[in-house]
């Protein structure tokens, strides 16, 4: 080796001891007769002195490095004189003896600090130098303790992890694929897997009725910060199962992780159906850290003389609590808010609840003082309140007044960093309409099973089957989403002609599963966490990225490779393809 020690371990215990460490350069400090260098490696600092009076050859070429730099120094443990109690090596330093420059670095293109100069994609470029920095390789750090938590749980509950192939076949359904040529099979492509899905369920059918995979995953869509194009998922199913005993098992593991990373301690997670997400947060993955939840104001509202709410098939409100003293700016600002193509509203109507127990409206005209206290009561708002309102068609209106509501969590320091409200979601609707092309789409995938009380509607009423399904979300963000699946070969074919698969398509695509479902299926469901997101959530940050180590950028490039490149005409013509001009 090396090294004798890191540059995070020495402490006053090994005074006047002889070592050897290894690491970066991160900091010289000139003063005169005495230069010191902060020598860096994952573990930590050390201080390394150099003194011109013992060694003043030494010294000067001390002086000489250069940020980034490496080295490896030799001395002596001395009790420092001017001690730093922000490391843990800060009561020492290392009188050198010898230095040996193991290489010279260039002149970084941006700060290794915790806060940097440089901006995402300079760092992005620079990706191998980014991730010399503390706040970077901590979010690494948490990700390798959280992958070791997930498979020592797991392990001692009996599953077993297993494999997946990455080459397997395209299919339709869901989000695009990324699709890789054949060059022994010309004119034919396999597809990176967006899930392991049919695999595990396979898995279920050959006996393994235990089975998880911490697993890399590809979907070719628009990213945004918790999407990338490849991501790891924590891959579960279990066999001889109902949804209770999915629940009980995936809350332990989410109640076991919190402990061991957070030190938090949950007691039963709350349960909330799909109806009463979007009726109370207008989203199916509501962030219930705090309250402010949507009331419906159809019955006050309508049938007055304002064609807006008259015409709209949902009017609902908000109360901010404490806000009633807003300034016309403060409410314009909250309109234009709303305006924006993110959320895509018209407008929006308030009402300022007065300490005085009156009330101004922008819709003071259409309505009297005792229409707007019938509203108050009814949002349970007081003097001081603001109650903020929004119309139009019912899951639009629903998801635009989400976005006000978040947005509003977000000013008043309601969405706090270090607080968690982890809650599941349950019964979804099974299949949703698209106008677009006609048909049902399902809400999860095509084997997630419909509730047993639902089985008899999936040809008469499909829009009213719900899903024996089942999310996990903690502060707005999807977790982790899962169900009972399919298990019958004649209700899969049932799910697949409700999603307007005809007998050929279904058997051309899926006819492998649809065999194995004669050779003895048993009941089965499983459940899948997005393990980039999972990390993201309990470091409380907006974006996956910084938990893996070689991201892409907003436009799904590697900007470090600079890829995807375009390949050579020869491996083109060695694969069969011709690419249009």
């Amino acid at each position: 080796m090396l090294r004798t020690h890191t540059c995070g371990e020495l402490t006053a215990a090994n005074i006047d001891q002889q070592v050897t460490l290894c690491g970066w350069i991160q900091k010289i400090r000139n003063l005169g007769g005495m230069t010191f260098i902060d020598l860096r490696d994952r573990y930590g600092i050390t201080q390394l002195a150099f003194n011109s009076e013992t060694n003043a050859a030494l010294q000067a070429q001390a002086q000489s490095f250069g940020r980034e730099w490496v080295l490896q120094a030799e001395g002596t443990v001395k009790e420092r004189y001017s001690k730093n109690d922000k490391i843990p090596t800060g009561e020492i330093e290392i009188i050198v003896d010898k230095v040996n420059v193991l290489n010279e670095s260039l002149t970084p293109p941006f700060t290794i600090e915790d806060e940097s100069d440089g901006g995402d994609e300079l760092r992005m470029k620079y990706r191998y130098l980014d991730l010399r920095r503390n706040p970077v390789k901590n979010n690494l750090l948490l990700r390798h303790r959280l992958g070791i938590e997930i498979r020592n749980y797991m392990s001692n509950l009996g599953f077993l992890e297993i494999e997946t192939p990455f080459l397997i076949r395209s299919t339709p359904e869901g989000a695009r694929d990324f699709v890789v040529p054949s060059r022994m099979n010309r004119g034919q492509f396999y597809a990176l897997p967006q899930s392991p899905q049919s695999f595990k369920q396979l898995l279920m059918m050959s006996g393994y009725d235990r089975y998880f995979q911490i697993v890399r995953c590809f979907r070719d869509e628009d990213l945004r910060a918790d999407r990338q194009p490849e991501f790891t998922q924590i891959d579960c199913e279990m066999s001889f199962v109902e949804q209770e005993d999915i629940l009980q098992i995936f809350e332990g593991l989410i109640k076991h992780i919190f402990k061991k990373v957070k030190n938090i301690e949950y007691g039963p997670f709350e349960r909330m159906t799909y109806e009463k997400a979007m009726n109370l947060y207008g989203s199916d993955k509501p962030d219930a850290r705090f309250g402010m939840t949507f009331v419906e104001l159809n019955d006050c509202l309508k049938h007055r003389d304002f064609k807006v709410f008259n015409e709209a098939e949902l009017v609902v409100g908000i109360t901010a609590k404490g806000c009633g003293n807003y300034t016309r700016k403060q409410l314009d600002a909250l309109t234009d808010f709303v305006k924006r193509p993110q959320v895509g509203a018209s407008g929006l109507v308030y009402i300022l609840c007065h300490e005085d127990g009156t009330f101004k409206s922008s819709v003071d005209k259409f309505y009297s003082q005792d229409d707007l206290k019938a509203v108050a009561a009814k949002c349970e708002a007081e003097p001081g309140d603001l109650i903020l309102i929004m119309a139009g068609p019912r899951v639009k209106t629903q998801k635009q007044l989400c976005e006000l509501r978040l947005e509003m969590g977000n000013r008043l320091g309601l969405r706090k960093a270090g607080e968690y409200k982890p809650l599941w979601v349950i019964d979804f609707p099974l299949l949703e309409w698209d106008e677009e092309t006609q048909r049902y789409y399902a809400m999860h995938h095509p084997f997630t099973a419909p509730k047993p009380e639902h089985d008899a509607m999936l040809e008469t009423n499909p829009g009213a089957v719900n899903a024996n399904a089942y999310d996990l979300v903690i502060n707005g963000n999807e977790i982790g989403g899962g169900s009972i699946r399919i298990h019958d070969r004649k209700l899969q074919q049932r799910m697949f002609k409700a999603l307007g698969f005809t007998e050929e398509q279904a058997n051309n695509q899926f006819g492998f599963l649809l065999n194995a479902f004669q050779y003895g299926c048993p009941p089965h469901g499983g459940i899948a966490f997005g393990f980039d997101r999972l990390c993201a959530v309990l470091s409380d940050a907006d974006s996956i990225r910084d938990f893996i180590a070689f991201p892409k950028n907003n436009a799904g490039r590697d900007v470090m490779l600079d890829a995807p490149w375009e390949i050579s005409q020869a491996q083109l013509d060695e694969l069969g393809l011709q690419l249009k001009k």
